[in-house]
């Protein structure tokens, strides 16, 4: 329930008078006609109110016609609200005195947010008819939504005066004064109106609230069952039920109250909500993503519905859609805390971004502690704790990481080097007949001869004399290579 009263606004027809209920939320429609005669549920001091002019028959058909395409757009659930508007001002060019049709283009203007228009047409109403109380009604009950609860009084007992036992307006003054934290005046003004409507269930809410704010459950219980005797086809009496039983622990049968409210009316809003709730906290993420949704179709500009909707698609592992939805509520309302909750946890457990994360659940927590800081057992410091040693987790990796590439590249710079290194100490390569440079060990090679061929090195001289070689055979010396002989030797010139 929001903070405002409101009103449920009812079309006049030509067949009943039906009286206003206040639903106790903000959402304003016109859920019915009634006809351009006397009010019925109304008693009026006699000789107060003069008769009303007599309405013309043309305009009285137009009049019927326009509340014909009512009925049938609300049965459709698609109002064409510029369609309606022209039928009863085609009405009213008939007969300016059909006082009905003001009220009825002061519903439509009211619904469609023009509500300086919706002002100017329920006064009008009452010019032509000040007993039609309805218009006095709406327009207190806008006052009272504006905020300007001195005013929605002042109108209230306007009526009143005229029509000192009319319950409805007692009934909206018990509420003023509920609000106000004023509860033995409310239920002093709620009495009143069941002493003169015995069957007003707006009274009957009244005490039904203030003994839910007053905690005194058993009380509530006995006077919603009592209104639901009374009008079953009231959601708002079912959902009273379901509030009393969910304040009692009782889920299960809550739930089956707020689907009851539902069932009289399936676009009734505090129903969705609660039941919303109910499945978030039962994990019936689908669940709540339904009634999440009609929510949103009744108010797309419902921040919190937002929000539980990234929830509902967070715990069905949707991620991108909601961190859509937070970003959505965010727009919405930037001073929703809850957002950086839920967007951090994301960021936290699925898209590897602590960091970020940290930053978020910090930011949670300086905005919804507010004035009073948060509990020290609240969740959120766990998460917080979990992320930064995330966090500092990820930079002494990151740390060892780049410390093991730098040695690593130590490394193979020192081996560049000792390449390098050994590359300068090697030998260069000789060209071929190039005599080889002394070898580490002293020793001398020999000089390559013409031929090519290397000759061997001859062995270090022995200590004793050589042996004198053999002679050669029948006393000559046998030349084998003529070519190849010493020049120190002499030629042997025998035959």
């Amino acid at each position: 329930m929001n903070r405002t009263q409101t009103h449920t606004m009812r079309l006049f027809s030509l067949v009943v008078a039906a009286s206003l209920v206040a639903a106790g939320c903000t959402a304003s429609k016109a859920t019915g006609p009634t006809t351009p005669t006397k009010n019925p549920t109304t008693a009026k001091t006699p000789g107060k109110e003069p008769e009303a002019a007599p309405i013309s028959n043309t305009a009285k058909a137009r009049f019927e016609d326009a509340v014909k395409s009512f009925d049938a757009q609300k049965k459709a659930k698609a109002f064409d609200y510029p369609s309606l508007e022209r039928k009863f001002k085609l009405a009213l060019e008939s007969d300016p005195n059909l006082a009905e049709a003001h009220y009825n283009l002061g519903v439509i203007a009211e619904r469609q947010g023009k509500n300086d228009e919706a002002r100017a047409q329920y006064k009008q109403a009452l010019s032509v008819k000040p007993s039609l109380r309805q218009a006095s009604d709406n327009l207190a009950i806008m006052e009272q939504n504006a905020g300007n609860v001195a005013g929605a009084v002042a109108l209230y007992q306007e009526v009143l005066q005229r029509y000192p036992d009319d319950a409805q307006s007692r009934a909206r003054l018990a509420e003023i004064y509920r609000q106000k934290g004023d509860h033995d005046k409310a239920m002093e003004l709620s009495r009143a109106a069941l002493m003169r409507d015995p069957a007003s269930t707006t009274a009957l809410k009244v005490m039904i609230r203030s003994y839910l704010d007053r905690k005194q459950l058993a009380m509530a219980k006995l006077v919603a069952l009592r209104g639901v005797k009374l009008d079953a086809a009231d959601p708002e009496l079912h959902h009273a039920v379901g509030l009393i039983l969910q304040k009692e622990g009782k889920s299960d049968e809550a739930r089956l109250s707020f689907q009851k409210a539902l069932e009289v009316r399936d676009d009734y809003v505090p129903s969705h909500v609660a039941l919303a709730q109910l499945a978030l906290e039962s994990e019936d993420y689908p669940g709540a993503e339904e009634h999440l949704r009609r929510i949103l179709q009744a108010d797309g500009k419902n921040a919190t519905a937002h929000l539980n909707l990234g929830i509902a698609y967070k715990g069905q592992g949707q991620y991108d859609k909601a961190m859509q939805e937070y970003d959505e509520a965010e727009k919405l309302d930037p001073q929703l805390a809850a957002v950086n909750l839920n967007r951090a946890i994301i960021l936290h457990k699925v898209k590897d971004a602590p960091e970020r994360a940290v930053e978020l659940y910090k930011k949670y927590i300086a905005e919804a502690g507010g004035d009073v800081a948060l509990s020290a057992e609240s969740p959120v410091f766990g998460l917080l704790r979990e992320a930064e040693a995330i966090v500092n987790a990820k930079r002494e990796a990151k740390h060892a990481e780049e410390q093991a590439k730098q040695m690593e590249d130590l490394q193979k710079k020192q081996q560049a080097q000792m390449q390098a290194a050994e590359k300068q100490a090697a030998p260069a390569p000789q060209p071929p007949g190039t005599a080889t440079p002394a070898s580490s060990t002293g020793t001398t090679p020999q000089a390559t001869p013409a031929g090519g061929t290397a000759a061997q090195a001859p062995a270090p001289a022995p200590a004793t004399p050589a042996a004198t070689p053999a002679a050669p055979a029948a006393g000559k010396t046998e030349k084998k290579n003529a070519g190849t002989a010493d020049p120190s030797e002499p030629e042997d010139d025998l035959l």
